[in-house]
């Protein structure tokens, strides 16, 4: 349960922090070398750009289109995967196809939207060959890019989907099988590794004690953490 000390850090946008004024931000998409500072980027329209045209990485050499993220700029929720698959490479959208489908299905089940509740991003921008696992490389070369969002976006809940981005947003090694469905408070945020719906795909048992069955837990106990965070905004709606 948070305390009204922790619910008091959201009440305030924190202003994006100075950049130095001699930094040449078009270096940012040249190589990992260059750094991407904090309050580089005044919206994602911005960032964009840069994005798609990044050579950060190896990645860059196969992609169609960057994935940089979809959904409400202002949204409470962000929902951060590992990386973009084909049909997201081919599109430029995240989270399409089948388990987009399903996770549409999954915040539907708790009144949430996709387009008003939700922002989803990835750890990297770019689709990793064969849809393999990004490695620590290309994530620390895109992190930047993720971190702006995170801070633009700047959401009261981040949704972790897997092992991926639980390693690069809060260090977390471990499976996600022990720690899915609990909450991680960090830097006025709270955080909540949940499984990919990709996995769900897989495993489609709704059986007690079954992927399907924890993600219904957790997608519950998500709606009740933002309820607790957002009680004016329900009293409103009702």
């Amino acid at each position: 349960m948070a305390t009204e000390d922790q619910i008091s850090l959201f009440d305030t946008s924190p202003a994006a922090p100075a950049v130095d004024a001699t930094f040449d931000r078009e270096l940012i998409p040249t190589r990992a070398s260059v750094p991407i500072p904090p309050g580089i980027y005044a919206s994602i329209a911005q960032m964009k750009p840069h994005c798609d045209r990044c050579q950060r990485c190896g990645l860059a050499a196969g992609r169609t289109n960057a994935v940089v993220g979809a959904g409400n700029l202002q949204a409470p929720i962000m929902i951060v995967g590992e990386g973009p698959g084909q049909t997201e490479d081919e599109t430029g959208l995240p989270f399409v196809g089948r388990s987009g489908e399903l996770l549409d299905k999954i915040l539907a089940s708790v009144n949430l939207v996709r387009e008003k509740d939700v922002y989803i991003c990835n750890i990297v921008k770019c689709r990793p060959p064969d849809n393999r696992v990004p490695t620590m490389e290309e994530a620390e070369a895109c992190k930047g890019y993720l971190l702006e969002q995170i801070r633009l976006i700047s959401p009261k809940i981040i949704l972790l989907t897997g092992a991926t981005a639980m390693r690069g947003l809060v260090g977390i090694k471990d499976g996600i099988t022990k720690v899915r469905g609990q909450w991680i408070e960090k830097d006025g945020r709270f955080y909540m590794p949940i499984f990919h719906p990709a996995y769900l795909l897989r495993n489609p048992s709704r059986e007690k004690g079954k992927p399907k069955w924890l993600m219904w837990q957790d997608i519950q106990a998500v709606r009740a953490k933002l309820d607790e965070l957002l009680p004016a905004d329900n009293e409103a709606a009702d």
